[in-house]
């Protein structure tokens, strides 16, 4: 019997899953607009010392989205997904790739 209770129960193979890109276009609007938010509240994000409306943070960065310049991914292994900036993406692949 195999059974998988969690991240420490992960087949080996699976371990070396790389993060997969999520292109935003495959996102409803509703699951866009949840994954932004949720981004934009996390503890540690800071917008300095003026006041920034949730609307207006979650505007700036599904702009940032739409340009390409924040990138979808999801982590198979941690069942997670998080915005990377597209340049910091880029250096890691070329990293990962060498």
């Amino acid at each position: 019997m195999h059974g998988s209770d969690g991240p420490d129960d992960l087949r080996d193979d699976d371990r070396d899953d790389e993060p997969v890109e999520v292109p935003y276009e495959r996102l409803s609007a509703a699951a866009l607009r949840g994954l932004v938010e949720e981004f934009v509240t996390r503890d540690g994000t800071d917008y300095g010392v003026r006041e920034v409306s949730l609307e207006a943070k979650v505007v700036a960065v599904l702009r940032q989205i739409e340009r390409r310049e924040v990138l979808i991914f999801f982590d198979p292994r941690t069942r997670t997904t998080n915005l990377v900036r597209a340049v910091d993406a880029r250096s890691t692949r070329r990293r990962t790739a060498r």
